[in-house]
């Protein structure tokens, strides 16, 4: 049975700000404390969705998280109405406070953790929230995650969405933004890259964080990956450049794996490791030189934080970039000459996610991918599938509920708490979400 690439995208919330929570994240420590327009940002995050589905890849829609989050406030000790929890706590506990109203869960690459039913051992499409314990403000997110791959994937008889991993620094998970599956054809069964940053029971002594622990990688691997698992370290030069995720520096679509020459520790190993694990396929391997492309400028430009496809039709890939790419000089002279050097990748397109890119976040970052057989796509969630009906729906929404600026200030506003429910609540209806699927819904 024939199976497709589909992308999951989380639609940027309405509390969009930036407020550089995540330390070695350099986009968002830099604008950290400047307005954001969220409006802006979810009609950025649409049009890119659409551009997907206008090229015929199946594309979803996973709803943004309740923010601010008044549950984790009240979890806190702060108590009352809750206006009046919201205030207290921008007054007592701001970091808490802003940690509450972080929009962060519109980077689907670090929803979960997917294995297709190709690779796995009971041929269902297995999902794992990733815990994200490494942020305060990330580490909120795992179990509204968990109710929307539910709801978008509700057939247990196709998709098993399990528990985060348990939420502590030995099993520190960030999902997807460190995975990359390689294979044949996506029906094929492929060769699962889990890339690490540290060892947990080993001193870590970097000036940035490492996110993902070898250990959260490994325990993904033994939940349901049936064959085809490399595990790879993290370049620690390239975590100290502000690489917080692999996929800054990384990102491969069926047999091609397009990568920095500073995205492993030991790229020969790493690649031996995958050509070896590919018994059924020759892997292509793009690696891209400091002399080509310095890290400074592969960060800044998030050329590999590009989307990598297959579009239908087509026999070479497409990489859809971050205008940021094209705009940086460098990174647009290595993405021209991917196209034109009769390799594997042979289109290059470009898309204004600027919003999020002010937070660190480029095209790669706002989606999930999800391999789907055709039985399995029937069996989604279809009020939750981008058609043009729905996307001008979701645009007419936004342009309504969603502000033109916000700041940090505004953030504290309890008129905010009142827009965000009513965008929320009337979201929940379109995408057939059910009843009580947010928390304020159910008091």
């Amino acid at each position: 049975m024939s199976a497709v690439e589909a992308n999951a995208d989380g639609l940027i919330g309405p509390t969009h700000s930036y407020a550089g929570l995540s330390p070695g994240n350099l986009a968002s420590s830099l604008n950290k404390g400047e307005a954001s327009n969220p409006r802006a940002a979810v009609l950025q995050g649409l049009v890119k969705m659409k551009t997907l589905a206008d090229l015929g890849l199946p594309q979803f829609v996973l709803p943004p998280h309740e923010r601010p989050n008044i549950p984790f406030l009240r979890s806190l000790g702060f108590w009352g109405t809750d206006k009046a929890i919201l205030e207290r706590a921008w007054k007592d506990a701001p970091s808490f406070a802003a940690a509450a109203c972080s929009a962060s869960p519109m980077w689907a690459a670090n929803a979960a953790t997917v294995t297709p039913s190709a690779d796995s051992r009971d041929g269902r499409v297995h999902f794992t929230p990733a815990n994200l314990v490494t942020n305060l403000h990330r580490s909120l997110e795992h179990q509204q995650t968990k109710r929307a791959l539910e709801a978008l994937f509700p057939d247990p008889s196709w998709f098993t969405v399990h528990d985060a991993l348990p939420s502590v620094s030995h099993l520190a998970d960030e999902g997807a933004a460190n995975h990359v599956r390689l294979c044949a054809e996506h029906h094929y069964p492929g060769v699962n890259l889990l890339v690490w940053g540290r060892d947990a029971f080993e001193p870590w002594d970097g000036h940035f964080p490492a996110r993902q622990t070898r250990q959260a990688s490994e325990a993904l691997a033994r939940r349901y990956m049936d064959q085809g698992v490399v595990l790879a370290q993290q370049s620690r030069a390239a975590i100290a450049g502000g690489t917080f995720h692999n996929d800054v520096v990384c990102v491969g679509a069926l047999d091609t794996l397009l990568f920095h020459e500073q995205s492993f520790e030991n790229t020969a190993e790493t690649k031996h490791a995958i050509r070896i694990a590919a018994d059924a396929f020759e892997p292509q391997f793009i690696e891209i030189s400091a002399a080509d492309l310095p890290l400074a400028d592969a960060i800044s430009s998030y050329l590999f934080n590009s989307m990598l496809i297959r579009v239908p039709g087509q026999d070479r890939l497409t990489l859809i970039c971050p205008t940021e790419t094209r705009d940086n000089p460098r990174s647009h002279a290595v993405a021209q000459a991917l196209a034109t050097s009769n390799g594997p990748i042979g289109h290059v397109e470009y898309v204004d996610v600027r919003q999020s890119m002010r937070n660190g976040g480029g095209p790669a970052c706002l989606r999930l991918r999800v391999v789907l057989t055709e039985t399995e796509l029937v069996a989604t969630n279809p009020a939750m599938r981008l058609t043009d009906a729905l996307y001008a729906r979701l645009s007419d929404w936004g342009r309504r509920w969603y502000r033109d600026s916000l700041t940090a200030r505004d953030l504290a506003d309890p008129a905010l708490l009142d827009e965000t429910r009513g965008a929320l609540d009337e979201l929940t209806q379109i995408l057939n979400l059910g009843a009580g699927f947010y928390p304020f819904q159910r008091t």
